[in-house]
């Protein structure tokens, strides 16, 4: 079963990426081209020679970007597929597609929300070469605290629903996602390295463009999964905790 999930899963991050390349071609590389003109606008000021482009922009805009949107979009359908695989009925009696739903939003609030929040997507001429490692590593940790933090809210979450019911417990979850992470944004190092002659509008956009794209892989990819994950038979499979109550002989089902 696990392996019929991670297949659909992958196909469904292909076809994720697929419609994202759209998206990009349309609302991103304008914005992209618009950045590079500013760059090259402001050496041609400074009097630097120009550098020659090691892969031409066609490449970036089309082959480039379509391997890489698409490569994405599989390898976190897979990781999605797992994760979801592992929640069936582990998580309540949801059905497929809106489990895959609350997945997906979850994910992209974990992974897309939260860290571009403290640090948003630049375009080229935004930010220092000399930084990046230290602006990817940043990114990654905020990425990695933000999933934390979300285990941490839904097990706040859990302990509250048993004691004072599924209403508080999903408000008291909330809470202390909130709190949680208002600490720990505020605490990490902020990094502005924005041009003051870089076009305020530009920058809003392509970093609209950034965040629009990631919704557009996980609306697409929990959408998506949830149909094809219910054509596995999984109304059949769910975990065997949540089939010993039945006490009837051959209910145990296969677990993943």
């Amino acid at each position: 079963m696990v392996g019929k999930l991670l297949m659909r899963g992958m196909l469904a991050g292909v076809v994720a990426g697929l419609i994202a390349f759209g998206f990009a071609r349309v609302a991103g590389e304008p914005q992209v081209d618009r950045a590079i003109a500013f760059e090259e606008h402001t050496h041609a000021m400074e009097g630097d020679a120009h550098e020659p482009e090691l892969v031409s922009r066609d490449t970036q805009a089309g082959l480039g970007l379509l391997t890489g949107v698409v490569a994405y979009g599989a390898a976190f359908g897979g990781l999605f597929a797992l994760t979801f695989a592992w929640a069936w009925g582990r998580v309540g009696k949801l059905g497929a597609r809106p489990l895959a739903a609350w997945l997906a939003l979850g994910a992209f609030v974990a992974l897309v929300v939260v860290p571009n929040l403290k640090y948003p997507a630049n375009p080229p001429s935004v930010g220092d070469p000399d930084t990046i490692g230290y602006r990817t590593g940043l990114f990654f940790l905020t990425i990695a605290i933000s999933v934390a933090i979300m285990v941490l809210s839904l097990n706040v979450r859990s302990v509250a629903a048993r004691r004072f019911g599924a209403w508080n417990g999903a408000l008291a979850g909330l809470l202390a996602f909130v709190v949680m992470l208002a600490v720990v944004l505020a605490a990490l190092p902020a990094i502005d390295e924005v041009p003051a002659a870089f076009p305020a509008t530009l920058l809003w956009k392509f970093r609209v463009a950034a965040i629009g794209m990631q919704a557009v892989i996980w609306t697409t990819l929990g959408a998506l999964f949830g149909v094809l994950a219910e054509r596995t038979g999984l109304a059949d499979s769910r975990a065997p905790s949540n089939a010993r109550g039945t006490g009837e002989p051959g209910t145990a089902t296969q677990a993943f």
